[in-house]
Parts: structure tokens; sequence; C-alpha cells
């Protein structure tokens, strides 16, 4: 047999056991990416090319036309890819079935553009997921927002509560922890009220107002009544847990009218809901 035809022959397998690698490996997950538990299954035909998971970090989701929402938490994006695009689903065949799955978890549909792109939100034992389907060319690019918030590694102490008090006459805490729309001081709250219990005992002639404050989200008056029984619940823990006297500390509820910045996002409303000390 000639030498070229043999040459030829090599070249032809050669080919043929890259192709066939390259589609057996065009269907399996990319090492190390699952579905995720909020959608257990796919599409028909697409396989996991990419994905990307953060403990924390944000996605504005559209919820109207030109109407966006920031959510925080642990965000997970998935890339599925389908494996022949001869049988890629239309992009109204792919939004329908992300907005049926949404429903059929009682979740709500939030925003939906029928051949590109549906937003949801799901809540379910007391969590709460955002998530958003979008089509692509081949490409199904699913991105879900699991909320919650920041853990907090960089905990302000009484120095720095100190200093804040000494140079601008108040100070920002944010480690007091509340149920939505309660007044009950969480457990979590122990190490910032320990803090603030320090910086009153490293200043014996210290007296602080204890102000409570809300976002803007309810009613004025009841965000008020909130952010009052909130600081009336602070001083409480202080004299009851940390020893402090009662009569270094009285508590103001301040409700929403002194954000620090605005309460039209999440973020906003988030640093917007914490508890101040003010020097007396």
């Amino acid at each position: 047999m000639p030498v070229k035809k043999i040459k030829h022959m090599w070249m032809t397998a050669v080919l043929f056991f890259i192709a066939t690698g390259l589609a057996i490996a065009a269907g399996a997950d990319k090492k190390g990416c699952v579905d995720h538990p909020v959608f257990p299954t796919r599409m028909t035909g697409y396989f996991i090319s990419d994905c990307e998971m953060k403990d924390f970090d944000a996605f504005k989701f559209e919820t109207g036309k030109k109407e966006k929402t920031t959510v925080e938490g642990r965000r997970t994006k998935l890339t599925y890819r389908v494996e022949d695009r001869a049988k890629e689903a239309s992009g109204l065949a792919i939004i329908r079935n992300y907005e049926n799955a949404i429903k059929g978890v009682n979740g709500a549909v939030l925003f939906t553009d029928s051949n590109r792109f549906v937003n949801g939100r799901i809540e379910k034992d007391g969590k709460e997921a955002w998530v958003q389907a979008e089509k692509g060319n081949g490409l199904i690019w699913l991105t879900i927002v699991e909320k919650a918030g920041m853990a907090q590694d960089i905990v302000a102490n009484a120095d720095a509560f100190g200093i804040d008090i000494k140079s601008t006459g108040h100070a920002a805490v944010y480690g007091i922890y509340f149920d939505t729309g309660q007044a009950e001081v969480k457990a979590e709250s122990q190490a910032a009220l320990q803090e603030v219990a320090k910086l009153l005992a490293g200043d014996p002639a210290l007296k602080l107002l204890v102000v409570g404050h809300t976002d803007s989200t309810g009613q004025f008056e009841a965000n008020m009544k909130l952010s009052q029984a909130r600081a009336e619940a602070v001083v409480q823990a202080l004299v009851a847990s940390h020893g402090v006297a009662a009569a270094r500390l009285k508590p103001q509820g301040a409700g929403s009218i002194a954000p620090v910045t605005t309460n039209r996002t999440e973020e906003g409303r988030a640093k917007n809901r914490r508890v101040e000390l003010v020097e007396q």
C-alpha cells in the first residue's frame, strides 16, 4: 500500500477518534458542577459547561420595565450548553419551562421576556431564593441567589465606637440583630453588646442614647414603634446581661427618619436598619 494512502488513512482515524472524544466530552458536565437544588432537573439535551459559586454576592433582577431589584446572598451561576444545536429548544420553550418550574413550587414569576429570560422568587422553609433563567445561542444561563445577610468577618469594637463618638458624637452598631418586624434581640447579637458594655466600662462618665433605626419598608408609625421597642430591648439586654447601669442609657426610636443611604435598594435598606449610640 502506498505510503501516501497509509498516511491518509492514519490521519482519518485520528480525526475520527478526536471527533468522537469531543462528542463524548461535550455531553459531560464540567467537573465540580451540579444542578442547583432549586432546579434539580434541566432541559433535555443540555449539559453544564461552566459554573460559578460565591458565598456572598449581589445580582440585579429585573422586576419590571426599567425596574431592577438587587438581591444579596449566596450566588450560583450555571451555564448549560445544548449537545446538538439542531435540537436546541426555542427561547419560548425554555422560558415557559422555567416559569412552570417556579410556579410549581409556589414561587412568583416577577418579570418575563418570553423569548429571552424569566425572573422569579421562591420562598420555602423560611428561606428565599431569587432566580433568573436566560436564553443564549445554544446556552441557558441560570442564576440563583439564596437571599441572606453577609457573614460579618470584621466586627466593630469598643475602640472603634469610642473614636466615632469622640469625632462625630455617635456610632453605628450593625452587629445587633432582630427578626423582621420583631423587637427581641437575637442571640447572635451578644458579641456586639459586649463591645458596647466594654465601651461604657472604659469611660465611666459616658452616657448614651441608644437609638433604633429601621428602613422605610412598612408604615411610618409602625416603624417608629418598632424602633422604640428595639432600642428598649437593647437597653434591657445591656442592663440585665452586661451589668450596665440603667441610668447611663436612654432608649429612643427614630424609625426611618434618619437613613444613612437610599432605601430604594436592598443594600441601602440593610445599612439603614441599625442601632446607634449617641452621646448624651
